[in-house]
């Protein structure tokens, strides 16, 4: 099993769940963080006055999947994310030991 994470603009959300639906991917955590890569935030104009936007703000999805839909997953995202311009985000993707639905007590994939 593995634990993908995505972080992306907050505008491509839609179209990520609607790649991950299709292809069968339940159970999608998402959380909205701010941070910042090689944009190192912008500089904004308020009422007269300059300042930096130092964290944009950007979505984190979390999903739990089998082994045989990695690359499956990390493709749709990465279509369903992009821009083709900066900060269109990053895709983690890690080993996962073990999990359990606790309503069943299914473990493994099973229980995703």
């Amino acid at each position: 099993m593995k634990w993908v994470t995505a972080i992306i603009k907050p505008f491509k959300l839609d179209e990520v769940r609607l790649a991950l639906s299709e292809l069968s991917v339940q159970g999608v955590t998402v959380t909205e963080v701010k941070g910042f890569g090689r944009q190192k935030g912008h500089t904004e104009l308020y009422r007269g006055a300059e300042y930096a936007v130092d964290f944009l703000p950007k979505v984190k999805l979390e999903v739990a999947i089998a082994n045989s839909l990695v690359d499956a997953v990390v493709e749709a995202i990465s279509k369903a994310a992009s821009t083709g311009k900066i900060g269109d985000g990053k895709i983690f993707i890690s080993s996962l030991n073990e999990a359990v639905r606790i309503r069943t007590g299914e473990t493994g994939e099973t229980a995703l």
